[in-house]
């Protein structure tokens, strides 16, 4: 597996810890911003409301723009807005960046599902994706918790701090390692692949599924 995968999976990881640490902040956040349980406890309902909303619609958005270009602005928004979480004093403001937040990491995760699966060789491709989802796993498992003791010893707002580090070496990895081009297209091994409409089969041998003649609607959309 390429090594710049893993760090996509890291980029995930965060984002899952982000979705499913407040469960363990809520208190903290409602003490330190003058508000009651109930109301900081909207915090994660926003962040769900905007993965719902936000996924199909952030994918559609997603497609006008190479991966490389939609990876990285889906995932330095969510940084940033981890930053001015940890930064601000009012709650309608940290309710506005779990929101920003969610649209994100919904649009980043649609088109690392993509990219993951173009990074490596069609055998490799079932691998790949769960390299990237295994973010989440771990994040349930271990990312929560850490949120939770961060929470405890240095306050709520050091584990929007944790989050917001964790994504930087991600950044990095997509500006590095994550082709630019045309919108789309990502052949085997992460190499620039040929350009095909939507609802059109790809000539001779697909490039993606290396099946000649393939009829696969994932195949002919292309990204």
């Amino acid at each position: 597996m390429p090594f710049a995968l893993y760090l996509l999976g890291l980029a995930v990881f965060a984002q899952g810890t982000s979705e499913f640490m407040l469960s363990g902040l809520v208190p903290d956040i409602a003490r330190d911003l003058g508000v009651s349980i109930p109301s900081a406890g909207h915090l994660t309902s926003a962040f769900a409301v905007g993965m719902v909303v936000g996924a199909p619609l952030m994918a559609l958005l997603s497609r006008r723009f190479s991966r490389r270009r939609a990876l990285s602005a889906f995932l330095v928004t969510f940084l940033l807005v981890h930053v001015v979480g940890a930064l601000t004093t009012s709650f309608a403001v940290l309710l506005a960046t779990r929101v920003a937040g969610a649209l994100a990491n919904a649009g980043f995760l649609a088109v690392a599902l993509v990219t993951a699966a173009g990074m490596v060789e069609p055998n490799a491709k079932g691998r790949a994706t769960s390299v990237l989802l295994g973010g989440v796993t771990v994040a349930c498992v271990a990312g929560v918790p850490a949120g939770a003791v961060l929470g405890e010893v240095w306050g709520w707002r050091s584990a929007f701090w944790a989050v917001a580090l964790l994504s930087v070496p991600a950044v990095l990895a997509i500006a590095r390692a994550v082709p630019g081009g045309p919108p789309g297209l990502l052949g085997p091994l992460g190499q620039p692949g040929r350009r095909t409409s939507p609802g059109r089969a790809p000539s001779a041998s697909c490039a993606r599924c290396a099946v000649p003649g393939c009829c696969s609607p994932c195949c002919w959309a292309r990204w």
